[in-house]
């Protein structure tokens, strides 16, 4: 909890209070005015002031949180010794810059949707205590990050750019690419790990016979357009769902198409590193959120309700009498 958005807020409070108590005095002065011969309004208005004093700084508070809230940031120094790792194999062949992602009308090259994809699962992850790592692969297979917490390496690692350019040119070897990211895997406790496979499904298939008991959890997302083939090297490309399904399966995983949705939440919230969210555990984004739905809520009715329900019902009634009426009544 960064500690100038507190002296701000807190700032803000003392501001709204100054301000309402110059507003309650210059009320004090047509009181009988606007509340009658009593000159008092009903007693749950004595509430009001404070309440929207908190209620601005607590919108406040939320707002310049979650203005500045970095999902993968962590405030604490991570562990020496990660207990969760997620291992991401990444296609970075020719087809993945074909521009046929994203949900959008004007697509993205499918190179791109993978970062995003993978940036909602790392948005959710336990960085305390996660290390990620990603293989690359085409031709060939490249770990390109290896153990890292580094937010802004896994950014740039995930940003569609055509890394085809460091491989022999050839058919896609998944296959390859599995050997590396188990060879990785094999270094690291059981069920400790989540592989997630991003691709577009336009590789040769073929997995190797045993998965290292660290991997608890597979996801495979497949990307580019299902339906509709483009060229790329003298071939058509579009997303293989039926390989892919196969592959996950063969895996015992899941399969999701990436193409225009992330990740379900169901399933980023069963993975074994994401941070935990049982109970009364709250995270700093869940407080930010509901101080600005209080906050602005309590400013934007409290209005209203002064307005209808803030006068003696006796005054409020005789205001709405007929002036004909009242004459009669005075005469």
């Amino acid at each position: 909890m960064q500690t100038s958005h507190i002296i701000i807020a807190a700032a803000v409070l003392a501001i709204v209070g100054l301000a309402e108590w110059m507003h309650a005095r210059r009320v004090a002065r047509v009181a009988r005015l606007a509340f009658g011969p009593s000159g008092r309004p009903l007693r749950w208005t004595i509430a009001v002031a404070p309440a929207r004093a908190i209620a601005a700084a607590l919108a406040t508070w939320g707002l310049l949180f979650l203005v500045t809230y970095d999902p993968i940031e962590i405030e604490h120094k991570p562990a020496k010794i990660a207990s969760n790792h997620l291992l991401v194999l990444l296609d970075v062949s020719p087809s993945m810059q074909l521009k046929d992602a994203g949900p959008e009308a004007t697509k993205i090259s499918r190179g791109k949707r993978a970062g995003e994809v993978v940036q909602g699962v790392l948005d959710r992850l336990d960085m305390e205590n996660t290390r990620i790592s990603i293989v690359a692969f085409y031709t060939e297979a490249l770990p390109i990050v290896q153990d890292t917490f580094d937010k802004e390496v896994i950014r740039n690692a995930l940003d569609g750019l055509p890394m085809y350019t460091a491989f022999e040119s050839g058919p896609t070897n998944l296959q390859k690419g599995l050997v590396k990211a188990f060879e990785i895997a094999r270094l690291w406790p059981a069920d400790s790990a989540t592989l997630l496979i991003v691709t577009d499904g336009d590789v040769a298939t073929g997995i190797p016979s045993v998965i290292p008991s660290s991997i608890a959890d597979t996801i495979v997302v497949g990307l580019g357009d299902p339906v509709k083939s483009t060229n790329v090297n003298g071939h058509a490309s579009r997303q293989d769902t039926m390989g892919l399904r196969q592959l996950a399966t063969r895996l015992g995983g899941f399969y999701h198409d990436g193409n225009r949705k992330h990740i379900p939440s169901d399933i980023v919230n069963g993975l074994t590193m994401i941070a935990p969210r049982v109970g009364g555990n709250w995270s700093e984004r869940d407080l930010a959120l509901l101080a600005v739905g209080i906050g602005c809520s309590t400013l934007a009715f409290v209005g209203p309700l002064l307005t209808f329900f803030g006068r003696p019902r006796t005054f409020s009634r005789d205001r709405r009498v007929p002036k004909p009426l009242q004459k009669e009544a005075l005469a």
